[in-house]
């Protein structure tokens, strides 16, 4: 389970973050490129754009889902109620 007091600093402010559990397996950064990147100092993912559409909040919650580490977190904000904000906000 993703924990918020592990969240790395190189994660942009936001509802999603990536946490020091990382394995730098890529899976996060090859579903969602333009979210996730990689920082080579430390080895670990973190999210450098905070998903702004219901499409890119979708690829999010799947990054989120397949992290074999649990290291990728949400705040606890439902991906629906995400959805639905981006969604009044297009």
């Amino acid at each position: 389970m993703p924990n918020l007091t592990e969240r790395l600093p190189a994660n942009i402010a936001g509802t999603y973050y990536v946490d020091s559990q990382c394995i730098d397996c890529d899976i996060c950064r090859s579903l969602a490129p333009n979210l996730f990147a990689r920082d080579d100092e430390t080895s670990f993912s973190f999210v450098h754009r905070q998903p702004a559409t219901p499409q890119e909040i979708e690829l999010a919650e799947e990054a989120l889902q397949d992290c074999p580490a649990d290291a990728i977190g949400n705040d606890g904000i439902a991906a629906s109620q995400l959805a639905a904000s981006a969604a009044r906000s297009a």
